[in-house]
């Protein structure tokens, strides 16, 4: 009886005779040696070689030299054309259909593939004339250039678009200025072709007006990621009412950037009903949400001296200190100076209010303000316009009111009162001085405390000097008291008990600042060592003294301002150098909230009384620039 069995390998069943046990036993190992043998020389990464030269030689599996081997690219033919395609500038080319526009891979570039195409999508093109696809290849190819030229146009007008939208920002005009005024000066200026040229860029009022708010937004978030950056921040805050009777709140920030300590405007919010200090702190503290800033990371406010700002329970301080009990508060170093000068004595109160009456007669009416500058032309004086502490020659007012017939033409007469005037106009001016010192961007409050604590010691040296009988630090004054026949004992002695109490309320106004001077002196000097440096940690210490022996340091010390230095010095000594740089971090005074109001005045006026100011006003006063582009994708809403 014939024994048969299934093969064990795929493929159809076959009958093979019988086979004694032992010799099926012997096949059965040969073959699945030779099966697991086979297999191994597939899967094997290394191949067939790490089995041995002896058994394998070179040999290696067809598929694997297949795929090594790399395709030759296919080249453009101009026979091309008779199937519907062109070809692409890529390198290597690619076939284009001109009647579709798809574009097929370069391994498609085969009489064959293209033909099938063509008789596939484009069955009406087969059998045409050899002109007909020469013409249609030309139209694709000119529909091309056309569409190029227009993107390239559309890029450049974009970027126009913004460009100028800035320039309108910062210049405080209105949005409608590029539509009514340049573009129609552009049309008469250059041939008509490149004003319809310049047509083509969007500048319309809306659109420069979502120009704008696109730019003030990325500055804020150019702002926001610089303050998380830096870790610390100091704000400025200000308050004011605008033309439309709305109460503005604005806010900058001071931070430490790369190499120097930067300050930039960060909102203007308007205020709603009452200006109380929870409103204020609710608007700050939503936009610290918003833009994920914490409050920990301010050390310091500045504001003016009043309620809502200043009050512990319930000012904008009180509320911050909930959140925040480790910031300061400090108070506008130009307001303090201001209420330090503010009192008089009532005989030089007296000769003030007359002088501002004077003034007042003269500038309130057009016809004897002409005339008055009339006058100071023909007697040679110096000035001709007159402000609210004026440097005009009281002589020339004088005569002034005389012709006029006024009243007070008589005290012009009364040589003491002259006498108390030429004072008030020398120490007013060099309050004026002060103040004008005090003001600027970037003036750290070191600084600060050296003007104010300059000034006190010359207001004791100007009092030791009348004590004496010496008033030629005020030479107007000198000079009308040795040219006249005034009793010279009553007016020194007003100058002085004025200059006494100068002193003393800019002592009280800033009694603080000698303190805080004389405890950061290794600020503003490192390589001087002083007392200040010992209350320092025993580490900060150790840095300081290396930092004082640095000659290379010390030449940029030279060189650089003193915010730059501390940057410089705090990638040497990191511990040391942001240490400084925090106590260089507050804001002085409220300089930049004012300058901003005045900003502020011109961009919503009457005519604009609805306009919302804080986009306007973050591109109108920008510390940063937007970033229009990059690499000519705008980042910015197109519409």
């Amino acid at each position: 009886m014939d024994h048969h069995f299934t093969d064990f390998m795929d493929g159809p069943q076959k009958s093979l005779p019988f086979i004694p046990p032992y010799r099926w036993s012997c096949l059965h190992m040969t073959v699945l040696q030779c099966s697991c043998l086979c297999s191994t020389t597939v899967s094997y990464s290394g191949g067939p070689r790490s089995l041995g030269p002896l058994f394998w030689g070179s040999w290696e599996p067809a598929d694997k030299r297949k795929k090594d081997a790399k395709p030759k690219p296919r080249l453009y033919s101009e026979n091309y054309v008779l199937f519907g395609f062109t070809s692409t500038s890529a390198d290597p080319p690619q076939p284009q259909g001109f009647f579709c526009g798809e574009i097929l891979a370069n391994n498609s570039m085969k009489p064959a593939h293209l033909q099938r195409h063509q008789s596939t999508k484009h069955s009406k093109s087969v059998g045409k004339t050899e002109e007909f696809y020469k013409r249609k290849s030309s139209e694709f190819k000119s529909r091309q250039n056309v569409m190029m030229k227009t993107t390239s146009v559309s890029n450049k007008a974009l970027e126009a678009s913004y460009a100028v939208s800035l320039l309108v920002a910062k210049s405080k005009k209105p949005h409608s200025i590029v539509e009514e005024l340049v573009l129609p000066m552009a049309e008469i200026m250059i041939h008509k072709e490149a004003a319809d040229t310049l047509k083509k860029i969007p500048l319309s009022n809306n659109t420069v007006s979502h120009r704008i708010d696109d730019m003030s937004v990325n500055i804020i978030e150019q702002v926001v990621k610089k303050i998380k950056k830096a870790g610390q921040l100091a704000l400025q805050l200000d308050e004011m009412t605008d033309v439309s009777g709305d109460a503005q709140l604005l806010a900058f920030v001071r931070y430490k950037d790369v190499s120097d300590i930067n300050e930039h405007i960060l909102f203007c919010k308007k205020l709603p009903g009452k200006t109380t200090g929870e409103q204020m702190f609710q608007i700050i503290d939503i936009f610290f949400k918003e833009h994920d800033l914490q409050w920990k990371t301010c050390g310091h406010i500045c504001t003016d001296g009043a309620a809502a700002m200043t009050g512990s329970v319930k000012g904008l301080f009180g509320h911050v200190k909930k959140v925040n009990p480790d910031i300061k508060w400090l108070h506008c170093i130009i307001h303090r100076e201001a209420l330090a000068s503010k009192r008089m004595s009532p005989d030089l109160s007296d000769v003030m209010d007359d002088a501002v009456k004077v003034i007042h007669f003269i500038q309130s009416r057009p016809l004897t303000h002409r005339l008055f500058e009339t006058l100071c032309d023909e007697s040679g004086t110096e000035h001709g316009q007159l402000l609210l502490h004026t440097d005009v020659h009281w002589l020339s007012l004088s005569v002034f009111l005389t012709q006029h017939q006024h009243p007070l033409a008589l005290v012009f007469e009364d040589a003491e009162w002259v006498g108390r005037l030429a004072y008030l106009a020398e120490i007013f001016t060099k309050l004026n001085e002060l103040n004008l010192s005090l003001q600027g961007k970037e003036s750290h409050i070191l600084k600060m405390y050296d003007k104010i604590k300059g000034f006190t010691k010359k207001l004791k040296l100007w009092e030791n000097k009348c004590d004496d009988g010496d008033v030629s630090c005020f030479p107007l004054l000198d000079s009308h008291l040795a040219t006249t026949d005034v009793a010279r004992g009553p007016v020194v002695k007003l100058v002085q008990a004025h200059l006494s109490k100068l002193c003393m309320d800019f002592n009280q106004y800033f009694q603080d600042i000698e303190k805080k001077s004389e405890g950061l002196e290794w600020v503003r000097n490192p390589f001087i060592v002083s007392e200040s440096c010992r209350k320092l940690h025993a580490r900060l210490q150790e840095h300081l003294m290396d930092l004082s022996c640095d000659q290379g340091l010390k030449m940029t010390y030279d060189e650089k301002t003193l915010a730059e230095f501390w940057c410089d010095v705090e990638k040497e000594y990191p511990e040391l150098g942001k240490h400084a740089l925090i106590e260089l971090l507050p804001f002085g005074s409220t300089y930049m909230c004012e300058v901003t109001f005045s900003a502020l005045t011109h961009i919503k006026t009457k005519q604009r009384n609805r306009l919302d100011v804080e986009n306007s006003l973050v591109a109108a006063v920008p510390t940063l620039s937007p970033e229009l582009s990059k690499q000519h994708h705008f980042m910015f809403n197109l519409s």
